[in-house]
């Protein structure tokens, strides 16, 4: 899924045109199969609790709670990986986040790709309880509580959200599971840039991605020399059928035809973007014939890297 220069390609779940109505749901074990058999390299899942249409958003993700659903897609699938884009540090209790992150590890070895956010609906804080202003705090607190949890053994952990000595977590990941901050997550990117395992940040045009990835990477050089931290992004994409098509900016993402999106895409991966993950909400075709052309067509540009044994 990720190595330096290159670019891979992903899918963000509901593999579904519904653009502002709830998502149907349907057909959603096909098109993660038909995604996966094509090569993509990749399905994420967004963590949301409540319909708030004053969001912008009326849709809650995937509707189905992100880790129970992400789990069941894991089942029905072989080898595609599996991010979370992103678990809401804030709003999750990371002792439970790092009990259920284990054992989707442990179940589905090295398929977890644990992105993680600060958060930003309002509704889902008030919900439940939690300070909506100071959920940047909470997020540092909860990321730290939950690395010592899932990668020191019996670790000493003294914490606002609780405290562990003595006891140790069960299962612990068979591997570290790459973790990915999302946004900037309340912290500034020098905090990121040394503690995240990658970066992914929302869609921007290529210019203004390249400075973001540029200032990322330098300062990425500075707290781990040589080390390589990839950069993901999703595009929400309306895929024309008149393949020539020129992009027309749409929310988060562009309209295009097929082949001035492989240009974009090639554009993307000169600046530093290593995955970039399509979602087709706004899409005025069928998630099924989307992917088919996708994968026909542009995936054979950006196939998944090989696996050395």
């Amino acid at each position: 899924m990720y190595k330096e220069g290159e670019l891979t390609l992903g899918l963000h779940i509901p593999l579904e045109n519904f653009q502002f109505q709830t998502p149907t749901m349907k057909k959603q074990v096909e098109l993660a199969q038909f995604a996966e058999n094509y090569g993509f390299s990749s399905l994420w899942f967004r963590d949301v609790l409540l319909q708030d249409p004053s969001f912008g958003d009326p849709a809650t993700g995937q509707i189905y709670d992100m880790l129970i659903y992400l789990t069941y897609l894991a089942s029905k699938t072989k080898e595609i990986a599996l991010g979370t884009s992103a678990v809401v540090l804030s709003l999750r209790h990371p002792l439970r986040v790092a009990k259920e992150m284990a054992t989707i590890e442990n179940l589905f070895p090295e398929r977890l790709i644990m992105g993680v956010s600060s958060g930003d609906r309002r509704a889902d804080f008030l919900g439940l309880g939690i300070s909506h202003e100071n959920r940047g705090k909470r997020f540092m607190e909860s990321f730290k509580y939950l690395n010592q949890l899932l990668y020191e053994e019996f670790p000493t952990v003294a914490s606002s959200l609780g405290g562990v000595a003595g006891a140790n977590l069960v299962p612990k990941p068979t591997k570290r599971i790459p973790t990915m901050i999302t946004g900037y997550s309340q912290q500034d990117m020098n905090w990121f840039a040394e503690n995240g395992d990658g970066w992914m940040y929302y869609p921007q045009n290529p210019h203004l991605q390249a400075e973001s990835i540029k200032q990322w990477r330098e300062l990425v050089d500075y707290y781990h020399p040589g080390i390589f931290k990839p950069f993901s992004q999703p595009m929400h994409l309306d895929l024309s059928e008149n393949p020539n098509e020129g992009p027309t900016p749409i929310r988060l993402g562009f309209r295009i035809g097929r082949n001035a999106l492989i240009d974009i895409l090639n554009i993307y991966k000169e600046i530093g973007v290593n995955h970039l993950f399509f979602a087709l909400f706004d899409s005025k075709r069928p998630a099924e014939e989307v992917i088919h052309e996708l994968g026909e067509e542009v995936l054979p540009y950006f196939p998944p890297h090989e696996v050395k044994s």
